[in-house]
């Protein structure tokens, strides 16, 4: 004979609701995200909005190069980059790219500015 267990604990699953940083801009760029999220229907603004929730280890650097791999082909969309970008020393032309980024690092801003090409 069994016993009637409770299995509904299991089923329950957990999500972030805010970020874990402390950063004021970061929060009003989530508050600006979640209003989005409930006023449109846009599937972009969802994800947006759970890749600011991510933590650190979860939202990887994207390199330069692949980021320029990405957008070829693509002229005049804008590239939204949820993470941080690092610099590639493979890269020597970057065609003229529409960037948010929400972290990078200084040595990628001087390349950009540098092997930036207006095509």
């Amino acid at each position: 004979m069994g016993i009637g267990l409770v299995v509904d604990d299991k089923s329950k699953k957990t999500k972030c609701t805010a970020p874990k940083s402390d950063d004021i801009y970061l929060k009003l760029t989530v508050k600006l995200y979640h209003f989005l999220v409930r006023k449109t229907g846009s599937k972009f603004n969802v994800v947006t909005l759970k890749r600011f929730f991510m933590s650190k280890v979860n939202k990887l650097p994207l390199l330069l190069s692949r980021l320029v791999r990405f957008m070829d082909g693509k002229k005049g969309k804008i590239v939204v980059v949820i993470g941080s970008v690092t610099d590639d020393l493979r890269v020597y032309e970057v065609l003229y790219l529409k960037v948010t980024i929400l972290r990078f690092t200084k040595r990628v801003r001087e390349g950009i500015e540098r092997l930036m090409v207006n095509a």
